[in-house]
């Protein structure tokens, strides 16, 4: 694996309990009691590393410690060996201690920004949310290229309901990052909860224009969304029934993003409910509901 990624990855982490978690968690004590991860090479010890996070995610310290154990002693000097120790220690340790753990390790080398990710977010669970920032800001005056840190940043404004630094945040990942539709989602959602609605919708549809698989054998208007591609257009629909119903929402753009003409808009309310009805049948095997409210309520929950 690519070690900026695996950083990445692991500046990342929070603990999870869903099935793809124990499952990594499941083949990887096999791969450990066999001990046939070294014979694998860099992917072995890729998935060592894997199994480490699985095993915090289950709760299973004794496995992650092991993992841990064998990671340090094969690469003593290694920056992802540092980060998985932090977040080994934040599973047991206090705030206090993790935060003097990072901070020493800032002291040596400040240009790592994995670990500066990792101590705002110790900092956001002890609900410092003002210090979070404060260190992101700092990283990212620093490491601008950093795209992650901007969408955490925008993560935590998000949650304050501080939804124009939020924007603000997230239109530098757009900057960095313009191929990456998920943090077109992103933005999306964020314009929308801000009551941005016409910016909303250009933003959700710009994320219907990079999902669509335009050079597949199948013509768009017969495929079946899914993922990022539902959500897109789940948004796109929640834009285009608000602009229908009411008419103000064209009109308080921050943004002072023109909406579609009403004819457009009407093309694309009708094309979204189509969308939305054939990801139903799909995903469900039955007949979508015949009311429009019906039809959002149940894929609120669906495209989560």
């Amino acid at each position: 694996m690519e070690v900026t990624f695996a950083l990445q990855r692991l500046a990342a982490y929070k603990p999870r309990q869903n099935r793809k978690s124990r499952e990594t968690f499941d083949s990887g004590v096999v791969l450990l009691e066999r001990g046939a991860y070294a014979a694998k090479g860099e992917a072995g010890w890729d998935e060592l590393e894997k199994l480490a996070l699985a095993a915090l995610d289950q709760g299973n310290l004794q496995v992650a410690d092991q993992c841990l154990k064998i990671l340090a002693d094969k690469f003593p000097d290694s920056p992802r060996v540092d980060v998985l120790t932090g977040i080994r220690m934040e599973a047991t340790e206090s705030p206090e201690v993790v935060l003097k753990y990072y901070d020493e390790l800032l002291e040596e080398d400040s240009s790592r920004a994995a670990i500066w990710r990792r101590k705002a977010h110790v900092l956001r669970q002890m609900g410092k949310i003002d210090k979070a920032v404060e260190e992101l800001s700092a990283m990212l005056d620093t490491f601008y290229t950093e795209v992650e840190g901007w969408v955490e940043l925008a993560d935590i404004y998000l949650t304050c309901q501080q939804y124009t630094y939020a924007l603000q945040s997230l239109s530098h990942a757009l900057l960095l990052s313009p191929q990456n539709p998920s943090y077109f989602l992103q933005f999306a959602e964020t314009a929308y909860l801000a009551e941005d609605v016409a910016l909303a919708l250009k933003m959700f549809l710009q994320t219907v224009d990079m999902t669509d698989d335009d050079d597949g054998d199948m013509a768009p208007s017969d495929s079946i969304p899914s993922g990022i591609t539902l959500r897109a257009w789940f948004g796109v629909k929640l834009c285009t029934r608000k602009l229908i119903t009411e008419p103000r929402a064209a009109s308080s753009s921050a943004s002072q993003t023109a909406p579609p003409t009403t004819s457009n808009l009407s093309a694309l309310d009708n094309l979204s409910t189509e969308r939305l009805r054939t990801a139903y049948l799909d995903i469900k095997n039955e007949s979508p509901p015949v009311a429009e409210g019906d039809l959002i309520t149940a894929l609120t929950v669906l495209v989560k």
